[in-house]
């Protein structure tokens, strides 16, 4: 998630760089072709570009518009993964007797597993020892081989509290409890899930990506009296504001890309990590934010 006003500018070029030059080549490519054909060729009015960008900008705000919730919806399941995680530990230390610490912190810490594993499937990152640490050995060497190990991690956490039922740790009330309290965060898992698994149509990315080279060829024209030193600046800057728009859109649909326009995954998994430790009596150093970033995951 970008976190600062002033965005490098290196940045937004990188992201565009590619679309502009094919505009620079386009430009000098219609500029040739009229010099050559300029008789010919009609006036075209500057109503016909006015009207294509005009079109082209409701086509891109509706793509943003779409773009942002998908990407304000994934912020908004993190935040209740945040909840849930807290009041899990709330819940086991409110209704387990004393002397069952070490069984709540076990499922503290293994939630915060479950956290940092869950990040690092939406983002298709086969690394999974950030968290691990968290887990015994044993079990992290059995719950690792499983295709889903967010998946495996929840069940080996509804096992445990099934245990703690049959043992009369708890009683009914309160394993209904907590057993919703993990149900709610095995459905904000499916929803993160259908977030990154759900494409956003591609048919419509390209139309509107084509569309903005036609305005530059269009604009092209009808501007063919202005001077080209004059005229080539002008069409980069306005495309430019067209590509920019477009590749933000399409940045912010895709929140679990690891891109830096992402949802701040890592940053939220070490708020609950501090969170949860703080709560069973577990030390945590928070690691230290990079200030030269202007962006967190």
């Amino acid at each position: 998630m970008i976190i600062k006003n002033k965005v490098p500018i290196l940045y937004l070029f990188h992201k565009i760089k590619v679309d502009l030059l094919w505009v620079l080549c386009i430009n000098i490519g219609v500029t040739i072709l009229l010099t050559q054909v300029s008789d010919k060729i009609p006036e075209m009015p500057l109503n016909i570009p006015a009207f294509l960008g005009t079109a082209i900008s409701v086509l891109l705000s509706f793509k943003m518009a779409q773009s942002y919730d998908r990407w304000w919806e994934a912020r908004q399941i993190w935040g209740v993964i945040v909840n849930d995680s807290r009041t899990l530990v709330l819940q086991l230390q409110g209704f387990c007797p004393d002397g069952n610490l070490e069984k709540i912190k076990t499922i503290a810490l293994r939630q915060i597993a479950w956290c940092y594993t869950l990040v690092n499937r939406l983002r298709g990152i086969s690394n999974f020892d950030k968290g691990s640490e968290n887990i015994p050995s044993k079990e992290w060497a059995s719950t690792s081989k499983k295709n889903h190990i967010p998946l495996a991690i929840a069940q080996n956490q509804i096992s445990d509290l099934r245990q703690m039922r049959e043992s009369k740790i708890i009683g009914g009330f309160e394993h209904t409890q907590i057993d919703s309290t993990i149900t709610r965060l095995i459905e904000s898992m499916g929803r993160a899930e259908r977030i990154k698994n759900t494409i956003f149509p591609t048919t419509y990315k390209y139309v509107l990506h084509a569309s903005i080279f036609v305005f530059v060829i269009v604009l092209d024209i009808s501007l063919k009296h202005v001077h080209f030193i004059f005229q080539l600046p002008l069409i980069l800057v306005i495309s430019s504001i067209f590509f920019l728009l477009e590749k933000s859109s399409t940045n912010l649909q895709n929140p679990f890309n690891n891109d830096p326009t992402d949802t701040p995954m890592t940053t939220i998994c070490e708020t609950i990590e501090g969170d949860l430790k703080e709560l069973v009596g577990e030390s945590y150093e928070k690691p230290k934010v990079n200030k030269k970033l202007f962006y967190q995951m």
